[in-house]
């Protein structure tokens, strides 16, 4: 016994009265603490050598290296500094980037084991490029004597990056022949491609750098070789219409070869209505046949016709003439115009076939302009994304003219076209929106049933919003390489809020008494609802368009769709929910749509009287169609119960009750205090022994998956959040 409590004793003296279990956790305390501090300090000195270094105060960063030991200055220079804008960087390749010589050539000569080729994330050129080594960075920001360090120290000249874009072509792009030279100079090798084999020539003649086309050429450019998209350097070239660099690419042997879309160089030039390339291609010995040059004089006269930035109808009327003309050239061989179905959009337009047709409508501008779109489809054929452009710039026209129907027949026509080819038609949805607002505004709906249905087109409009929100999902899920993800992703969340002013301009014409519907367009109307509401379509902080509808603050278009739509909008919550919009729904932060209608109550735009009778209305559709009232969200609370509208005394209001049909009863409101009066007031009336229970489970944290029958699982979770 006293042995016992000798050894007790012993241990006791030993930890100076200290607990031993206690002093481990003390030391383990101690230890963390010890661990953070060096984090900190070692982000401190990070932070202090990059900007430092990023500055180009070379001495400074010299006193701050040469006070730490060397394998810690080379982990702190190695180590990449993340910008707020997602940029990463090393000392050395922001030095690089920002022309900090000193501080370079500092770092190169004291820290030789430095690493040369560290991959960073640089933006260049409004994109960040993955994979950016120093040399490249220098390259590309035109610091011609970093260049020279980096290569003398041994950089790898043909260092690419993650999309296989050397220092070289970051020259080439910024068209800085000095840096080229000493780069090729080096081993630079001048055929290298990118990911998508667009070569150095290529991006030097898009870019219009003459002097560097002309030096790779010289070394030994191919000038015939093609990016994935089937482009050679003279067809960026000539996109551009860069003249001197596509005459010498033609004096290096350049040829006409088509791309994916079937378009030529001399194509391109045309579309683009680049004038003196066009001549160029013309009058350059053998280089086109006479069809050739035909179907380029008259696209470069079809494309001046309808160019929003390049419009000119005399030159239009000269190109086109001069096609005509070359086709009657010669008599015994006259090359005719092909017949094509005439085109509904165009006015079912057929092209002139002979000079005298085609000067019969020289000063008639609607007939050319016509004559143009027919002979930019022919020429471009339907699978060229070049060919929707025009097509819209005229219906535009149209449209401040007031002539909407023939700008809605142009727009869906050039819809339809880009949807075939799997192009993005979020903002031709957006447009159609805009319009059909505008059209509401001004009473044109009236004089547009003169012509088509109005609320037919917006049907059809809302048909093709969904085969574009259908079309994204699938590309969400199986994307190709060309796919970018995220944008994609964004483009659904705008096509998603387009839906919603589609919906709520619909709601608009169903009251409107001077638009005709007939028993198919209501038919046709809700099917494509039931089929709205089965994509349970909702934005990336899972809103649904149920959500959106009752929203204050669900973001409108401010050209003239906000005049039409605003939200809460009753009409469209009643749409909503007669075709299958689920009432209890949550967002990500689990607010059912009535959380979300009561908490942005104070930023609608309604009048307080209308606001009333707003909320009236849309809360007895919810309460029609089985709200649960006592619903909670992550915060726990209660519609009833959101800041918005809560206040601490209720009482002091008047409250008349009205006594409505299936004994629903509503009060009058008069003030935003009253709407929680309202809703409090159903919540109670609502409340079963079965949310009791849900209640008392979710507030005690009693674990219930697995031990209630399933189907009852999801109804006690809409009584329980996390925060309870």
């Amino acid at each position: 016994m006293y042995i016992e409590k000798t050894m007790h004793d012993t241990v006791i003296n030993n930890n100076n009265g200290i607990n031993p279990e206690e002093n481990v956790s003390n030391c383990n305390e101690i230890g963390e603490k010890n661990t953070n501090e060096n984090i900190i300090i070692k982000e401190s000195l990070r932070d202090r050598i990059y900007f430092a270094a990023k500055d180009g105060f070379s001495l400074t960063l010299l006193i701050i290296l040469k006070d730490l030991d060397q394998s810690l200055a080379y982990k702190l220079l190695n180590q990449k500094f993340v910008e707020e804008d997602g940029q990463t960087f090393t000392p050395l390749v922001i030095a690089a980037k920002n022309g900090r010589y000193k501080v370079v050539r500092m770092l190169l000569k004291n820290y030789p084991n430095i690493d040369l080729e560290a991959e960073c994330a640089v933006n260049f050129d409004g994109h960040i490029v993955h994979g950016v080594g120093a040399l490249w960075a220098a390259a590309g920001s035109g610091h011609l004597t970093i260049v020279k360090l980096l290569i003398h120290h041994g950089a790898d000249v043909n260092h690419q990056t993650q999309t296989d874009s050397t220092p070289l072509r970051a020259a080439c792009f910024e068209g800085r022949l000095d840096v080229v030279e000493y780069l090729v100079a080096h081993g630079a090798d001048l055929n290298i491609a990118n990911a998508f084999n667009n070569s150095c020539l290529m991006i030097a003649s898009f870019k219009g750098h003459t002097s560097v086309v002309e030096f790779l050429l010289k070394n030994g450019a191919l000038v015939n070789e093609r990016a994935l998209c089937q482009a050679t350097a003279l067809h960026y070239a000539s996109e551009m219409g860069h003249y001197d660099i596509c005459r010498i690419l033609l004096e290096y042997g350049a040829i006409q070869m088509k791309n994916e879309y079937g378009m030529s160089p001399v194509i391109y030039a045309a579309e683009k209505t680049r004038e003196s390339v066009v001549e160029l291609f013309c009058t350059w010995n053998e280089l086109l046949t006479k069809k050739e040059k035909i179907d380029a004089l008259e696209l470069i006269g079809a494309s001046f016709a309808n160019d929003k930035d390049n419009y000119n109808i005399t030159k239009a009327y000269k190109y086109m003439l001069l096609g005509m003309e070359l086709r009657y050239s010669d008599s015994e061989n006259i090359i005719r115009k092909p017949f094509s179905t005439p085109i509904p959009a165009y006015d079912n337009w057929i092209e002139c076939q002979t000079i005298a047709e085609l000067q019969a409508i020289e000063f008639n501008h609607n007939s050319l302009h016509m004559e143009a779109l027919t002979i930019r489809e022919r020429i471009l054929g339907n699978d060229c994304p070049e060919i929707a452009h025009p097509i819209i710039f005229r219906g535009a026209v149209f449209a401040d003219n007031g002539r909407f129907d023939r700008c809605e027949a142009l727009w869906m026509h050039a819809l339809k076209l880009r949807q075939n080819i799997q192009i993005s038609v979020q903002r031709d949805l957006l447009r159609f929106a805009q319009v059909f607002s505008q059209m509401i505004q001004l009473g044109e709906m009236i004089r547009f049933d003169t012509v088509h249905c109005f609320f037919f087109k917006i049907l059809s409009v809302l048909e093709c919003c969904i085969t574009e929100i259908e079309s994204n999902r699938a590309r969400l899920e199986k994307p190709s390489r060309k796919d970018d993800v995220v944008f994609i992703f964004e483009e659904n969340e705008l096509n998603t809020t387009t839906a919603l002013y589609l919906l709520t301009i619909i709601t608009k014409c169903l009251k409107a008494r001077t638009v005709i519907i007939n028993s198919d367009d209501l038919t046709r109307l809700y099917r494509l609802m039931i089929k709205i509401n089965k994509l349970n379509l909702k934005l990336k902080d899972g809103q649904t368009l149920l959500h959106l509808a009752v929203n204050g603050v669900t973001p409108v278009d401010d050209f003239h769709t906000n005049e039409v739509c605003r939200f809460p909008c009753v009409d469209t919550v009643k749409m909503l929910l007669k075709c299958g919009a689920k009432v209890n729904v949550f967002d990500l932060s689990r607010n059912t749509p009535l959380h979300t209608l009561v908490s942005t109550l104070q930023t609608v735009r309604y009048a307080e009287e209308e606001l009333i009778l707003t909320v009236e209305e849309i809360v007895k559709l919810f309460y029609e169609h089985g709200m649960h009232f006592d619903a909670v969200n992550s915060d726990g609370l209660v519609a009833g119960r959101i800041s918005g509208i809560s206040t601490t005394n209720t009482d002091t209001f008047y409250l008349p009750i009205v006594a409505i049909e299936n004994n629903f009863l509503l009060w009058r409101l008069t003030f935003l205090g009253n709407i929680e009066c309202l809703i409090r007031g159903l919540e109670l009336k609502e409340t079963t022994l079965k949310c009791l229970a849900s209640r008392c489970i979710a507030q005690h944290k009693i674990q219930y998956q697995g031990t209630i029958p399933k189907d009852l699982e999801s109804f006690v979770q809409l009584h329980s959040a996390s925060k309870l």
